[in-house]
């Protein structure tokens, strides 16, 4: 079948044609997903497991799906163990008894981190009313709120979301993150940080994605990113990841 010299054989232009993400397996479950949906475990010159959540480490990984509950059991039962050691090709292994709350920290640190990335790029606003604003004018893509925002605050911005999303009567709501205020305003460099509105697309995937890893695996049962939307996207690692320091 001949091609326009600008299409390819699918109709699509190059640049129309849609990047397969990475994908890779749970040693844990089997299960493929993208990478941008799992977390990546590194094993350290003296053989201590650590969390690799920026996939930046050298050498051979090991990825785990973001299911706390499953990590944790995995670990009781010496499942985990077992899978590391076939992972690396190795027994000589040590597997910190805080494993799971090093996660958690590097997730956290992570999602705070793509914050301050977007803060520094101008893709979200804060504050009240120009979040509130930008709501009822369909331009926020994601609505978050800190752990001890007012719930009268959360939900007059939740309302004005769903009035510029044409959702009026559904249940999308904001995401509100395990980070309070000072956390945000330090991760952000700005202070009293209650409401961040993504105004951005790409930037409120990259966000919703680095989120919701973050609170899958502590246990939340919230997702980030509007109802029905795609929220996860591969996110750019322009951070130094710090797990094996």
């Amino acid at each position: 079948m001949r091609t326009a010299n600008n299409e390819t054989a699918d109709g699509l232009k190059p640049n129309q044609r849609r990047t397969r993400q990475p994908e890779r397996k749970c040693i844990l479950s089997g299960d493929v997903r993208p990478r941008e949906e799992l977390i990546r475990l590194a094993l350290s010159p003296d053989g201590t497991i650590l969390p690799d959540v920026r996939a930046k480490a050298p050498g051979r990984g090991a990825w785990i799906s973001a299911d706390g509950e499953a990590f944790g059991a995995a670990i009781a039962s010496g499942k985990l163990r077992g899978a590391l050691a076939r992972a690396f090709k190795t027994n000589a292994l040590t597997i910190p008894d805080d494993l799971a709350e090093r996660i958690t920290d590097a997730l956290a640190r992570n999602a705070l981190d793509r914050l301050g990335l977007e803060a520094r790029g101008g893709t979200l606003i804060t504050g009240s009313e120009k979040p509130r604003d930008a709501a009822r004018a369909g331009q926020v893509q994601l609505l978050l709120h800190a752990a001890d925002a007012a719930e009268d605050g959360r939900r007059k911005l939740d309302q004005a979301w769903r009035v510029g999303m044409d959702a009026e009567g559904s249940d999308m709501r904001g995401l509100v993150i395990p980070a309070d205020r000072t956390i945000l305003g330090a991760a952000l460099g700005r202070e009293n940080i209650v409401h961040i509105a993504i105004v951005d697309e790409r930037a409120a995937k990259r966000v919703s994605g680095a989120i919701s890893r973050w609170m899958e695996f502590s246990g939340s049962n919230e997702t980030a990113g509007p109802a029905g939307r795609d929220s996860r996207e591969p996110y750019d690692n322009e951070l130094e990841d710090k797990g094996l320091e």
